[in-house]
């Protein structure tokens, strides 16, 4: 076998959906999820509690955004890892010769590695960092 994995858990599924506020009551009404956050053209539903601090979430996108392929109503798959894990994933996305955008999710405390597969689909890493979102705090 290789090395282990720095994947804990799957973080996020995200859809891309044509109609964003039934799809999201959908998930309310039926599943009984509640919203965690709700923006202009994406909604975060929780799941349940996750690893380390990130919430299992479900993820609606609307479609008119652009996110990626135009065929698949997925969006972007997120695998959870340990913030002590973060740098070196970093490093070794891009040894590997992934192009790495890093983004802090603030609200959220969330802070994310965003990468493609080899068909492009956008795949994330992303760990709870409870130091985000604070004044002048690293």
């Amino acid at each position: 076998m290789g090395r282990q994995s720095a994947v804990k858990a799957l973080g996020e599924v995200a859809l891309r959906v044509n109609d964003l506020q039934p799809m999201m009551r959908f998930y309310q009404d039926v599943l009984g999820l509640e919203v965690l956050g709700e923006f202009a053209s994406a909604a975060l539903l929780k799941v349940a509690d996750g690893y380390g601090g990130h919430t299992q979430v479900l993820g609606l996108f609307d479609r008119s955004s652009p996110v990626g392929q135009e065929q698949t109503t997925v969006d972007h798959i997120a695998f959870t890892i340990d913030l002590r894990d973060y740098d070196s994933e970093k490093r070794r996305l891009e040894a590997l010769g992934l192009k790495v955008e890093v983004v802090e999710h603030d609200w959220v405390k969330w802070r994310s590695l965003y990468f493609h597969d080899p068909e492009g689909n956008q795949i994330e890493l992303v760990c709870y960092d409870g130091s985000l979102g604070r004044l002048g705090g690293a």
